[in-house]
């Protein structure tokens, strides 16, 4: 399709007297990978049911491939994974694959090679009742895959996977975008977001206050930028009185410069020669965008 898969144009909700979305508007287009992000509360959730057609907006247009949230075209389209997935208890990881498979038009055979594909081909065929939090969430991996999804929406959906789960849940998402899904992931894990996403948006109090590339974001903040200086033949304690920096070990010596200085300081980072072994510039991290469009006292969870 041409155009965006996802257009989102000035939309507002409130609940009752709390406002939850204040006029946003935002675009995914078809094969991108955008991170949703914002403190609790900050209208993440709100939007995504809007783009669901779980709950009608108050004001602004939405449209899901060119049609409205929750209307039957748009319907085809989804794939959705929460937090908290619910599955029947009492159904087999096959049956409810299988129960989806052809909801979706798909075979049964494609069912179980999506369990397969998550790591539960060992248990497809135990009741989903002795499941695990972690192997639900997995079964949820499974049911993103199935029948060639164009939106995916994903709500914190790495809650209970462990490191090697979630590193198989990010390459389904590479590869369901690069057949020409347009996903949008709300997190609050942003280090692993961090490389794993072509762009950030950023909702606070309702508004969203940030849409761009990562390193788009990173100049248009202005935050600072580190360089760790590794001394070589010289003291760290000598380098440091001589850069003005702070020893943060025995052996390196770290440096805070604005993006515009960091030329300047590197020259005379290499103006002591064999006095240093290693230089790190080190940009501002996701984390660090994240607190200056959210404030400092943002809540931020790390990835187990």
């Amino acid at each position: 399709m041409s155009g965006p898969a996802i257009s989102i144009n000035n939309v507002s909700k409130r609940y009752r007297k709390q406002v939850a979305l204040d006029g946003v508007s935002l675009e995914v287009a078809p094969g991108e990978r955008v991170a949703l992000l914002g403190h609790n509360g900050a209208g993440k959730t709100t939007l995504l049911k809007l783009v669901l057609g779980l709950t009608p907006s108050d004001a602004g247009e939405i449209t899901v491939l060119g049609a409205p949230p929750g209307s039957a075209a748009a319907r085809r389209a989804y794939a959705y994974l929460p937090e908290n997935v619910a599955f029947h208890k009492l159904l087999t990881g096959r049956e409810q694959i299988a129960m989806l498979a052809r909801l979706k038009g798909e075979s049964a055979q494609r069912a179980a090679e999506s369990l397969e594909r998550v790591g539960l081909g060992d248990a497809m065929d135990r009741r989903i009742g002795t499941y695990s939090k972690g192997m639900r969430q997995r079964l949820g991996l499974a049911q993103l895959i199935i029948g060639q999804p164009q939106i995916v929406i994903l709500d914190e959906p790495t809650s209970g996977l462990d490191p090697i789960s979630r590193e198989m849940f990010y390459s389904i998402v590479v590869e369901l975008a690069e057949a020409g899904a347009a996903v949008i992931h709300s997190s609050h894990a942003l280090t692993e977001l961090e490389a794993r996403t072509d762009r950030i948006a950023i909702l606070r109090n309702g508004k969203l206050v940030a849409d761009d590339q990562l390193a788009q974001l990173q100049i248009n903040a202005n935050l600072p930028i580190r360089l760790r200086v590794q001394a070589g033949l010289e003291s760290a304690d000598s380098i440091a009185e001589r850069l003005g920096g702070a020893r943060i070990n025995g052996q390196a010596v770290e440096l805070i410069c604005q993006p515009g200085e960091k030329i300047a300081r590197l020259a005379q980072v290499t103006s002591l020669g064999e006095s240093v072994r290693d230089i790190d510039v080190i940009p501002p991290s996701l984390e660090d965008v994240y607190r200056h469009y959210c404030g400092p006292d943002a809540t931020l969870e790390k990835a187990p």
